[in-house]
């Protein structure tokens, strides 16, 4: 009896992991209105770019070396997170949670670098009271870095589920490339947010 059950639970966890699922679509989705927020948050960013209210401008004020170390470790994030993919593709949990370890610290590496901007900026004045155009320099890509810093959350815990799944099944590789279509999509925001805001406020 009991290897009666075991074996329809079995049949029945084959069969749930064969059903069509639509949370990928879904994801495509949420994704669509995030890419309107940002669009609204560049827009926003467009108009009140020569706002200064007296203030120091962008030219003044950004540190292009470091933010392009900073955009280079979250696009080198991007090259190993699709390591972690190729490695849940073949069903090798080791590699997916080794691959899935670095891009987490690429990940907070970037976040750290992007603090340590914002601690500086402030601590010279221009935060984002100072203007228009530091309020929606602020905005935007503070709400970039809150986009990451979810992603990094969500990384966290799929780690986790990884670990202790017995093995990798389609419900865990259709959360791994949710993760991956939102954090691909970071970087392409982030690409934006490095020519649109900071190279061309310092041309």
């Amino acid at each position: 009896m009991m290897l009666q059950k075991t074996a329809r639970a079995s049949a029945h966890q084959r069969d749930s992991d064969h059903v069509p699922s639509h949370s990928v679509f879904g994801f495509w989705l949420y994704l669509m209105t995030d890419c309107i927020v940002f669009a609204s948050l560049f827009a926003v960013f467009a108009v009140m770019s020569h706002q200064f209210a007296g203030g120091p401008s962008g030219k003044e004020l950004f540190d292009i070396p470091g933010v392009a170390m900073e955009t280079a470790v979250l696009l080198l994030s991007s090259i190993t997170y699709g390591f972690a993919m190729i490695g849940a593709n073949r069903r090798k949990k080791g590699v997916l949670i080794g691959w899935l370890a670095v891009t987490f610290v690429l990940g907070a590496a970037f976040l750290m670098m992007e603090m340590q901007e914002f601690s500086h900026l402030i601590a010279a004045g221009a935060g984002p009271n100072r203007s228009a155009f530091l309020s929606s320099f602020f905005t935007l890509v503070g709400t970039h870095g809150l986009h990451v810093t979810l992603g990094l959350v969500w990384m966290a815990v799929l780690v986790v589920q990884a670990i202790r799944a017995p093995e990798l099944g389609e419900r865990e590789l259709r959360r791994l490339t949710c993760l991956s279509l939102f954090w691909h999509f970071l970087d392409i925001v982030w690409i934006g947010v490095f020519t649109f805001v900071y190279l061309a406020s310092v041309i």
